[in-house]
């Protein structure tokens, strides 16, 4: 077997002493991310300045047939970057720079280290924003191997919508271009759908080319206030059936409530309620606005309150992204589940009210919220990670929602990804299709280096 010291020496070849660790305390960093799942730790940790020295990296593993894992900012949900096998993890917070903005366009040029809060804040100096929020400050390139999305999608859709082009490092060290800076095309496949999404099982990123937008002239948020879950997915497929521009809403299920209140010092009422916000210009907004009153009070809103003022709207969706913060503040001593199933609009009621049934059944203590814009909903589990009784449970219970959504034509993972989470759900959802994402995947990466044990399991 090939030891680590050889590998030390082939990557101290191509890297600086200072871009190649084998501290212990590094490799610990990046043997987990937020996820229940067990963490590994890789046998090197690298970290790159270019995509020259990740081809570099990459011909040394395919050589060596040593496992290869990109590496962001370990937010990810579904144990993504944890090593199944002997790896080099390759950490890209090196590779943090904005390399173009291109505000003609509503493009920008980033590499795959820069955070979206990085990027917010340049882009505020050109009256541009970059819309997908997944709640947490992750990295550009994480964000586009997952696919991520967050409150925002039912307005500007996910990362897959933004990408324009990718700088792709194959497995063998060749470096692609998936795309072009054109805001159509109708010349060969369709690599960045193909790339975006692929969990780093196809390659690694190094640079994306991504959509960005005009800062809203005027934004409103609302909180509004139903008597039960069902009538609060009714008002809101009733808004997205008016063509209303909604930018964000949310479902919050009253135990969700609960822990905000506790958490956030807030004084919410204890029903299912809806966080929304709306974009555009002060006179159609103030016509959206009473629409909405209207759609609202004819679904039995039990109360609804309009938010112009910056401080007010950030305090409410505050509220909302610390959530999981809250279950785990309120459950110390647990760990969160973070499910995340995506069914149609339709099935949305049914699928909460599932979901809450069955999370009473195997007794553990959770909350409900979701993107109910795009059918998109997380059960926010606690469970005793030195309990295998209470694991067990929450495990059954995530796959009991999982066979509920994909039984109705939906998906076992609406944002979070496959990872090693959902692995086990890819043959029920896709079929014969999984042979043809194997064979793909074997056609690019046939050593089965880049992030093996996730997404696919090539063995079958």
């Amino acid at each position: 077997m090939l030891s680590v010291e050889t590998i030390v020496s082939a990557l101290k070849n191509i890297l600086t002493d200072e871009q190649v660790s084998v501290n212990e305390t590094v490799r610990e960093l990046h043997s987990k991310d937020e996820s229940y799942h067990e963490s590994r730790l890789p046998e090197v940790v690298v970290f790159p300045s270019s995509a020259k020295q990740v081809s570099d990296i990459l011909k040394v593993a395919n050589e060596f047939e040593i496992a290869v894992i990109p590496f962001g900012r370990g937010s990810s949900l579904e144990g993504h970057i944890i090593p199944v096998k002997s790896s080099i993890t390759i950490d890209f917070s090196l590779m943090d720079k904005i390399l173009e903005i291109r505000p003609e366009d509503l493009l920008v040029r980033v590499q795959p280290g820069v955070t979206r809060t990085q990027l917010n804040k340049e882009l505020k100096k050109y009256g541009l924003f970059f819309s997908v929020d997944p709640g947490a400050d992750a990295s550009l390139g994480g964000m586009a191997a997952t696919n991520a999305s967050g409150t925002t999608a039912v307005r500007y859709g996910i990362m897959r919508d933004q990408v324009r082009d990718l700088e792709v490092v194959l497995a063998d060290g060749r470096i692609i271009h998936t795309g072009n800076l054109a805001a159509k095309s109708s010349s060969g496949y369709h690599l960045n759908s193909l790339f975006v999404g692929s969990e780093g099982t196809l390659g690694c990123f190094t640079e994306l080319t991504l959509k960005v937008y005009g800062i809203p002239e005027f934004e409103t948020a609302a909180r509004a206030v139903f008597p039960t879950v069902k009538s609060a997915v009714d008002a809101v497929t009733s808004i997205l059936q008016a063509g209303i521009p909604i930018a964000r809403v949310e479902l919050v299920d009253e135990q969700s409530i609960e822990q905000v209140n506790h958490f956030s010092e807030t004084n919410y009422p204890l029903k299912p309620t809806l966080f929304l916000e709306f974009h555009g210009n002060e006179a159609g907004l103030a016509q959206d606005v009473e629409f909405t009153k209207e759609i609202m009070n004819d679904n039995g809103c039990l109360e609804i309150e309009f938010e112009t003022d910056t401080a007010a709207r950030n305090k409410l969706w505050e509220a909302r992204h610390n959530l999981a913060y809250a279950f785990i503040h309120g459950f110390k001593g647990k760990k969160l589940m973070s499910t995340d199933v995506c069914v149609s609009i339709k099935d949305l009621a049914d699928a909460v009210l599932f979901a809450r049934a069955e999370l009473e059944k195997v007794g553990l203590p959770g909350g409900i919220v979701g993107h109910v814009g795009d059918g998109n909903f997380h059960t926010l589990v606690m469970m005793d990670m030195n309990d295998a009784k209470e694991i067990e449970r929450a495990k059954r219970f995530n796959e009991s929602i999982v066979h509920f959504a994909i039984e109705r034509g939906g998906t076992c993972t609406g944002e979070h990804g496959v990872g090693i989470g959902k692995m086990q759900y890819q043959e029920k959802e896709h079929g014969a299709a999984l042979d043809v994402m194997r064979t793909i995947k074997l056609a690019l990466d046939p050593k089965n280096i880049m992030n093996p044990g996730k997404l696919i399991d090539i063995d079958k």
